[in-house]
């Protein structure tokens, strides 16, 4: 099976570029060979269009519409299928916040249940809501920064900060959990590792790698489903973000037997399906199915964006529609997801058995949640002090 691997909105670790807020990835694949069966028709609508390469936003709208027909039939013929995946920078600035602060364990003040289960998305949400603009940027700089000194101080200030709005949140347990967590992220810092240890890890934290997991997950999904006995995947090449797409392409071949568990109700970690094949890396001149898959990641970025598709390629996208993947990370797309979760939960009829179990499991937890902030010296929301409102 062959794949060819795209995106667009490239701005690296600026994840507050206003001109690119959102990272694209799309997926061209097919069990035939793309290169060998599209080659003549694609050398055919770069000579109805008088160009020497398909480059979609060169194009434009207008000039696409032209060989919609051709796209269409070259779709049907191949059998092509389209996976588009999409991140919000600012979004994921959030995310990593989260998941190096709330981390259950580094930071002994987060209940078990607050991290490995479900209750991490709402956890999130709420979290979410206290950053305004200035002290997300100041969390995303400490947390891509190489300097263990500056990220942890300037930790301790975004921490101090987010504190003093605990009080606003409209529930006493997630206040007690977010003000005990951030208390212990001010006195306890050199636990969290906040910062990047080297450039290595700068890079595995940029969404660029992060979206790949989406890529590579959804390219040994399909090629499972295909009973695909090869695979090949040409990814477009560029110099800032290749190696680390590679390193991670090798990581999960490498864990694919390994079996690993999540928490409860977390979606989970199977890593089985992970193809095992290097990476290939070329330019969109090297490679007809690069210049197809620029298509298709253009218009369907069009379509995020709610602009206006021309009707002659309609055709090309709803068969798209129908079969493709897609996956995408925000603040929004967890609340959709996960907002059904907890209401048919809230909604639910619990017998007294479960509920036993239920408080049960919360002693527990937090007698060893208290015990190790305790033995920190780390003072939660029960103990503070007036001021520390």
């Amino acid at each position: 099976m062959h794949f060819y691997v795209d995106e667009s909105g490239n701005s690296g670790s600026n994840v507050f570029d206003e001109a690119q807020p959102i990272l694209y990835y799309g997926v061209l694949s097919s069990t035939l060979n793309i290169e060998a069966l599209a080659a003549e028709r694609v050398r055919a609508m770069r000579r109805k269009l008088g160009v020497d390469h398909l480059h979609a936003s060169e194009l434009g709208m207008g000039r696409l519409a032209t060989i919609g027909n051709d796209l269409a039939e070259l779709q049907k013929r191949l059998d092509l299928r389209f996976d588009f995946y999409h991140l919000k920078k600012v979004d994921y600035a959030y995310v990593q916040f989260f998941d190096q602060v709330f981390d259950q364990g580094l930071n002994k003040a987060v209940p078990w249940t607050s991290y490995w289960s479900p209750l991490r998305y709402l956890l999130l949400v709420r979290l979410a809501a206290l950053f305004d603009e200035p002290l997300l940027r100041e969390a995303w700089k400490a947390r891509t920064t190489l300097d263990a000194k500056m990220a942890a101080d300037a930790l301790v200030a975004v921490c101090r900060a987010l504190r003093e709005r605990v009080p606003a949140m409209n529930d006493e347990r997630t206040r007690q959990i977010v003000f005990d967590a951030l208390t212990w992220a001010m006195e306890k810092p050199e636990t969290l590792t906040y910062h990047s240890l080297n450039r290595e890890l700068q890079l595995w934290i940029s969404p660029n790698i992060v979206g790949f997991q989406w890529v590579m997950h959804g390219i040994g999904a399909r090629a499972e489903k295909q009973a695909a006995k090869q695979v090949t995947i040409t990814v477009d090449q560029q110099t800032q973000f290749n190696k680390g797409q590679r390193s991670l392409a090798e990581f999960y071949a490498s864990i694919r037997d390994i079996p690993l568990v999540n928490g409860p109700g977390l979606p989970p970690l199977d890593f089985s399906k992970m193809p095992t094949t290097p990476l290939r890396f070329a330019s969109h001149r090297e490679a007809v199915g690069l210049e197809l898959v620029d298509v298709y990641l253009w218009l369907f970025k069009k379509i995020h964006q709610q602009d206006r598709i021309a009707h002659e390629l309609k055709p090309l996208i709803d068969r798209q529609l129908r079969r493709g993947r897609t996956d995408q990370l925000s603040i929004d797309a967890i609340i959709r997801r996960w907002e059904p979760y907890f209401r048919e939960r809230i909604d639910a009829d619990f017998t007294d058995e479960d509920m036993a179990r239920a408080r049960e499991i919360y002693v527990i937890d937090e007698q060893r949640r208290m015990e190790a902030m305790a033995a920190a010296g780390v003072r939660g929301w029960n103990q503070r002090e007036p001021t520390d409102d």
